[in-house]
């Protein structure tokens, strides 16, 4: 009994296809030049962004920062350069802010502006400058009101109160009367639910927007939320009112230091460097295109572990930086305690930090992505965080407009995303094929004022995605054709009781190995899993006992006269191709592991055919076996074995003959095995048990005494705990060593992500669905649309 298929997919190729070879990947890759040169230069610029992240200039910031008066005289500026970067740096439009901003960032130029304003203003400087800008916001003060916009955190809150400080300046503003009206409200009605909460939650959103509440401000409860650089909430903007206000010596040595760093001019946030280099490292990912930095990734993330380690503020005092160095270090193989998560596991914790009160969406996902990371049995902390963030993914979800802007649009596809395929369901080509066409290239970034990276262009990394994606698929075409003819050469389309499941074998192995240079661990796998739905419908309903037996017997034997030893021309077809596939790899095995594997193989292929006779044998004498019996038989009958194992020699690593009959690599084809199993049983027990046959479910009813429903569940918990395990023998344990390399150990996590894909409930993947997925993968080149 091996996997399962859907039944509804077509035939993606023609059965005359030329025959293809094994470097198939070389030829393809080698067929054109064309834009070779503009891929090697986009892989360049990505390597160089690795050193350093740069982030764009904020207006607003830097406005505050050049309001700090000197110690020696209120009447002049302590930092005079950033002053004159406001008198040279507006905009032709009489604004300050991101140049060629979204027209739904008008209020972060409103804001930048009349920030900019009362600096210069207060200095008596930039008299001409300062008609600009009030003419700016003259013809757009009406956005200053307008729920359209995107929203600045502590808008309301810190307008109004530099509106206030233009009056105390003397500055005639050309507002409405009616729009000040608006924002003062709004203002009152914030600053009262937060001094009314007074959460923990609420005085660190307070410390944030420090500079947006003038009098009002308790600064001794500010001064608590000051980082060991010195920031506060590592916000130039913050940090410059502490230090007009406090005169504080830490908030001095952050600003110059800043300054000193970067120039003239301050960022939105800053350190960010950590944050922003794991973001491109999940991007490099979750496209698809991360083998082509490898070194560089490897690099970085050594340096993130030791800040890690070190318990650096620039990760733990962010809740989504610190949800996402968890994630890529624990998928990475590094020992990250989920215990760093704890003070977020009830969603109460997360509500007392600032990005818990303002309920960022963002970071939500980040923990509910990071909750998917379980290892360990019983993880309380990962179970928890999982059970509220995936709640509040699914409200929002539910209650987002019908009409959001572009950045809550992409969040929403994002979180959806995320929701309809877990960690343990994401397979690698298919899940980078649905990131590449959600992505967004807008890196605009949105806090108290909105900024970009600078160095990181999204539609850089878009682009290389899409061309790698492609000329991956090319290379698979090729070697579907290949797989076609193949089918056609060794007759295996005669066999009429088999099904013919080419397509979506395929479909697994390009999906999981989708590197060009993994072509002979794609055929291999793909056969194989050819083979293994043919053998499974002649032991199940195409072979007689007479012709099962004979076909083991010539596995056994294996140097046999075919003509006189093969008792059916079935026999004979399918004793063929299972030589022939088993030759091949052993032929191909050598080249990278130096010795001869091809007994191994013939062994793995003889384990199978033994189980599926034990199967045959239950069935046609009515045999009801223990569970246990069962599970033991089933692991190796549902036919993994014929895929992985081969597989594991053409993929690059050397493997041991201690590595392959180790109980590590044991374990891991057993915990694999045991989730394909019972994954296929919960799927097929209706099907299975009106054909009378056996399976987890129907025996635990049988020996256990339980209804359907508790048999399922019980399976499903069953399922859980070994693919937890299973993810912590791929990663690795903390202080463990390993006999299995890395890349092999993934190849026991791909195949089980294929397994969950195949098996999602009925309300996830469908037939259809998965019929889709197959030709977008195999078929259907990306085409991209410009994004604005």
């Amino acid at each position: 009994m091996s996997l399962h298929f859907p039944n509804n997919l077509g035939p993606l190729v023609s059965s005359q296809s030329e025959a293809v070879g094994s470097d198939l990947g070389k030829k393809t890759a080698t067929k054109s030049n064309i834009g070779i040169s503009l891929f090697e230069g986009s892989k360049e610029h990505i390597r160089k962004v690795f050193d350093k992240v740069q982030l764009s200039v904020s207006a607003y910031d830097t406005a505050w920062v050049a309001m700090v008066p000197s110690t020696s005289s209120i009447q002049t500026a302590r930092f005079p350069q950033c002053v004159n970067w406001l008198l040279n740096n507006q905009l032709l439009d009489g604004s300050w802010g991101l140049p060629d901003r979204h027209h739904l960032l008008m209020k972060d130029a409103l804001l930048s502006t009349l920030a900019c304003i009362v600096a210069l203003k207060q200095w008596g400087v930039g008299e001409r400058q300062i008609e600009r800008g009030l003419e700016f916001i003259a013809s757009n003060s009406s956005y200053a009101t307008d729920e359209e916009q995107h929203p600045l955190i502590g808008f309301d809150i810190i307008f109004s109160e530099m509106i206030e400080q233009a009056k105390y300046l003397n500055l005639n503003l050309p507002l409405r009367q009616s729009d000040l009206d608006v924002l003062l409200r709004r203002r009152n009605k914030e600053v009262k639910r937060c001094l009314e909460s007074f959460s923990e939650g609420s005085r660190a959103y307070l410390s944030y927007i420090s500079e947006g509440m003038g009098k009002l401000q308790d600064w001794e409860m500010v001064i608590k939320y000051k980082r060991k650089d010195g920031s506060i909430c590592n916000s130039p903007s913050a940090t410059a009112a502490a230090l007009s206000n406090l005169q504080n010596s830490d908030c001095l040595r952050y600003i110059n230091a800043l300054l000193e760093k970067l120039g003239d001019a301050v960022p939105a946030v800053y350190p960010l460097e950590i944050y922003s280099c794991l973001q491109l490292i999940d991007n490099l990912e979750k496209l698809g295109i991360h083998r082509h930095f490898q070194d560089e990734i490897g690099s970085a993330l050594v340096d993130i572990y030791k800040c890690w380690m070190n318990g650096e503020e620039e990760i733990f005092q962010d809740v989504a930086c610190l949800a996402m160095a968890f994630r890529i270090l624990r998928s990475h193989g590094y020992g990250v305690s989920s215990d760093a998560l704890s003070q977020f596991a009830e969603e109460g914790g997360f509500c007392k930090t600032l990005e818990g009160y303002l309920m960022d969406m963002r970071t939500v996902l980040e923990l509910y992505r990071a909750s998917q990371m379980i290892i360990y049995q019983d993880d309380i902390v990962l179970e928890k965080l999982h059970n509220w963030t995936s709640c509040r993914l699914k409200e929002r979800i539910a209650n987002s407009p019908l009409h959001a802007d572009r950045l809550e649009k992409h969040v929403q596809q994002e979180m959806d995303l995320a929701l309809k395929f877990s960690n343990h369901a994401n397979l690698e080509q298919f899940v980078n094929r649905r990131n590449i066409e959600h992505y967004n290239t807008d890196n605009t970034r949105i806090l108290k004022s909105a900024f970009r990276y600078t160095n990181i262009g999204n539609k850089v990394l878009l682009n290389l995605a899409k061309e790698d994606f492609n000329k991956s698929q090319a290379v698979h075409q090729e070697e579907l054709k290949h797989l076609a003819r193949w089918v056609t050469d060794k007759r295996l389309d005669k066999l009429k009781f088999a099904r013919q499941k080419l397509a979506y074998c395929y479909f697994s192995a390009a999906a999981a190995l989708p590197a060009p240079a993994l072509s002979d661990a794609r055929i291999a796998w793909a056969k194989n899993g050819v083979l293994t739905t043919v053998v499974d419908d002649f032991f199940d309903v195409g072979g007689s006992r007479l012709e099962l037996d004979n076909l083991i017997k010539l596995i056994e034997k294996w140097d046999v006269d075919v003509a006189a030893d093969c008792c059916s021309e079935n026999v004979k077809i399918i004793f063929l191709a299972l030589q022939s596939s088993i030759c091949e790899i052993g032929d191909r095995a050598i080249i990278l592991q130096g010795r001869n594997v091809k007994a191994h193989v013939a062994e793995i292929w003889l384990d199978l055919l033994k189980s599926m006779l034990k199967e045959a044998e239950w069935s046609a004498t009515k045999s009801v076996p223990q569970m246990d019996e069962y599970m033991a038989n089933g692991l190796v009958s549902f036919a993994l074995g014929p895929i992985v194992l081969p597989t594991l020699y053409l993929i690059g690593p050397k493997l041991s003959e201690d590595a392959v009959r180790s109980t590590e690599l044991l374990h891991l084809f057993e915990l694999m095995s045991t989730c394909g199993r019972l994954l296929n049983d919960i799927q097929g027990f209706k099907r299975e048990s009106e054909q009378g046959k056996l399976n987890a479910v129907s025996l635990q009813m049988t020996h256990g005494g339980v209804s359907k429903k508790e048999a399922i569940n019980s399976t499903k918990d069953l399922i859980a705990s070994n693919r937890r395990e299973l993810l912590k023998r791929v990663l690795g344990e903390s202080g463990v060593s390993s006999i299995v390399p890395r890349a092999c150990r993934d190849l026991f996590w791909k195949m089980s992500t294929v397994l969950h894909l195949f098996y999602m409930e009925e309300d996830g993947f469908t037939s259809q669905k998965m019929a889709d997925a197959v030709k977008d993968l195999l078929e259907r080149p990306i085409i991209l649309n410009d994004q604005p």
